[in-house]
C-alpha cells in the first residue's frame, strides 16, 4: 500500500472528551450507542449502549474554500483498542464494518483544493485510491459517507 490512514488528531481527542468542545467550538453531544454509529477514533461500528461522542471535526489544515467540516462519532472513553492504520477498512457484512456500500472518495491537492471526486464501492476502492495517488498533484484523499456526508478518513501518502 501507497498510503496511510491518517488517526484523528490526538487534539481533538482531548478536547471534545475533556472539555466537551468540538472543532467549531460547539459543546459536544453525548450519546448511548444505538448500535451502528460509525466510531472514527477506532474505525469501527459502535455496539449498542457503548458512550458516544458526536462532534464537528476538521481535517484541515489551511483557510481555503474547500475546508470542511464534518459530524464524527468517537467513542467517549480512549479505546485501548488495536486499529489498522495501514488498511483501507473496507466492509466484508461485519455487523461492525466502519464503511457501507457506497462512499465518496475525494483527492486534494498541497493546496487543501479538491482535484478529483467521485462515489465509491468496496469493490473499487483500491483501485480508485491507486489512480487518484498516481496524479502527482494528489497529496491526500478523503472519504466521507454518502447519505449523511460525515467525515469518516483521510487517507496520506507513505513517505
Amino acid at each position: 500500500m501507497n498510503y496511510k490512514i491518517t488517526p484523528i488528531r490526538r487534539d481533538f481527542l482531548i478536547k471534545v472528551r475533556q472539555a466537551g468542545i468540538d472543532d467549531q467550538n460547539q459543546p459536544v453531544i453525548r450519546q448511548v450507542a444505538t448500535g451502528g454509529e460509525p466510531c472514527r477514533d477506532v474505525l469501527r461500528r459502535a455496539a449498542v449502549g457503548e458512550e458516544l461522542i458526536l462532534a464537528s471535526y476538521c481535517p484541515f489544515s489551511i483557510p481555503g474554500p474547500y475546508k470542511e467540516y464534518g459530524a464524527v462519532f468517537v467513542l467517549a472513553k480512549q479505546s485501548s483498542e488495536w486499529v489498522n492504520y495501514d488498511e483501507f477498512p473496507i466492509p466484508n457484512n461485519a455487523t461492525n464494518d466502519y464503511f457501507g456500500e457506497i462512499f465518496v472518495l475525494k483527492a486534494y491537492d498541497k493546496y487543501e483544493s479538491i482535484i478529483a471526486a467521485q462515489l465509491v464501492t468496496p469493490e473499487n476502492v483500491e483501485q480508485i485510491i491507486t489512480e487518484y495517488f498516481q496524479q502527482t498533484k494528489a497529496s491526500f484523499l478523503m472519504a466521507r459517507y454518502a447519505a449523511y456526508g460525515c467525515y469518516s478518513l483521510r487517507l496520506d501518502r507513505k513517505v
